[in-house]
């Protein structure tokens, strides 16, 4: 990533705080304020990229050259520039929540501490990385919770909004319990297994159906998934079940899925086809999965696309980063702002998990310094020291390790929170050490 994917005003603070002496050390957490409608909790996710995005910031001679020319930028001294930018390397801290980790608002995803500079000109990109793919895997975990065992299939490339977010939704998919994705990338690049089927358009290219199954079929063997629904579905059935062909599997892409898959399977169990599986597919969300689900239609898996990649219900979670203590005359001083509606938390923040009999109860929110919350139940830290001076603490997961982590760690959280439809509400609340210093600003 470009040191300019940011938004000009982290660009400003950046240089006016220099031209101020304000570089020592500062803390910002990212977090969401409220929770969209009907979720109960978030997916961290995320974390890796914003991380190698940190390591790897730098202000290029082209970078450089084009800030000089802005406008707002033409009165600040050269040695911003020509010094500052031009040597200028993230040599923070970072202590974030785990990827795959349950998250209730208004609980702190990461925290950022570093010198005022380099901790206010990341935020854009922060919270781009991490609110992106948070949303994603949030409510990917809602797909797989509905398909109740069944596999689900992350197929939303070409909806998302742009090839490269594509390819992150699937990764953020993968890590939220989606078994694989048909993004070739996605599989390269984090290890994601790959799964695809055939399009209409194979179906048409070809004189006939039943000859375009036979090629297939012929070409990709043991791999061979038939779409049956370019013409007639059920006479679609009948030609495989009468072909002496054996595909792993159909897919049903429109129509009733889950009356077409009662008579599709009826017709290839009849046929002793009774090893195919039926996947579905064609504009699926939680509640379509649910509904197919509960009905008791032999569908072995489903394939869903923009409802995952663009997080259709809740694109955007409205994540925010505030600045919540600054170093003043060498000693961390926290700070607060009441706005309506708006107001923030002061001081470094550690998120207690209560945790009772292995199910999660409760989560506290206190002072990172302050002692953990006295319960006769465990608390476990979610912020965890994932970066100092600069550099990660440890190699990266490989994704699939996420994954296993992720479906681990929502089963720790209670099954009534993990309803799709009337979710009770997990309780969040604000430790001692906290209550004071908001008590004390406010």
């Amino acid at each position: 990533m470009s040191a300019l994917s940011t938004d000009l005003y982290e660009l400003t603070m950046m240089a006016g705080y220099h031209a101020a002496g304000l570089d020592a050390p500062a803390t910002f957490e990212l977090y969401v304020r409220e929770l969209p409608p009907r979720r109960s909790f978030l997916v961290a996710a995320g974390l890796e990229q914003a991380l190698e995005y940190l390591e790897e910031l730098r202000f290029t001679a082209d970078d450089i050259a084009h800030l000089r020319g802005l406008p707002v930028l033409r009165h600040v001294r050269r040695e911003f520039f020509d010094e500052y930018l031009a040597g200028f390397r993230f040599t923070g801290e970072v202590w974030a929540a785990p990827e795959g980790t349950p998250i209730v608002p208004p609980a702190p995803l990461l925290r950022v501490t570093a010198p005022l500079p380099e901790a206010q000109l990341v935020e854009t990109a922060l919270l781009a990385i991490v609110g992106f793919q948070t949303s994603v895997a949030s409510r990917a975990a809602r797909m797989v919770r509905a398909a109740d065992g069944r596999r689900v299939v992350e197929f939303g490339a070409r909806r998302a909004h742009g090839v490269e977010a594509g390819v992150l939704a699937a990764r953020a998919a993968f890590i939220a319990g989606c078994e694989s994705t048909s993004n070739v990338e996605a599989g390269r690049r984090f290890g994601i297994p790959v799964s695809g089927t055939m399009a209409h358009a194979w179906v048409t290219a070809f004189p006939d159906e039943q000859q375009a199954f036979r090629q297939f079929a012929r070409i990709f063997g043991d791999h061979t998934v038939l779409l049956l629904d370019t013409y007639d579905t059920l006479a679609a059935a009948r030609a495989v079940a009468a072909s002496g062909l054996t595909p792993a599997a159909v897919r049903l892409d429109s129509g009733n899925l889950a009356a077409l898959s009662r008579d599709v399977r009826t017709i290839l169990d009849a046929a002793g086809l009774r090893a195919t599986k039926i996947f579905v597919s064609g504009d699926l969300d939680e509640w379509r999965i649910a509904s197919i689900v509960e009905s008791g239609a032999p569908v072995d898996g489903f394939g869903v696309g923009a409802a995952i990649s663009t997080a259709s219900d809740a694109p955007s979670l409205g994540a925010v980063y505030k600045l919540v203590e600054v170093e003043r005359a060498g000693t961390p001083v926290p700070v607060m702002k009441s706005s309506p509606g708006k107001a923030t938390r002061p001081g470094r923040k550690q998120v207690w998990r209560v945790v009772d009999g292995g199910a999660a109860v409760e989560d506290v929110i206190e002072l990172a310094d302050a002692p953990p919350p006295a319960a006769g139940a465990t608390a476990e830290p979610l912020l965890t020291r994932v970066m100092r001076a600069g550099r990660r603490e440890e190699p990266p997961l490989p994704t699939v390790e996420l994954r296993a982590r992720c479906l681990a760690a929502l089963e720790v959280m209670p099954q009534d929170v993990r309803r799709l439809e009337g979710a009770a509400r997990y309780p969040v609340r604000i430790g001692t050490a906290l209550r004071r210093a908001i008590d004390a600003l406010a």
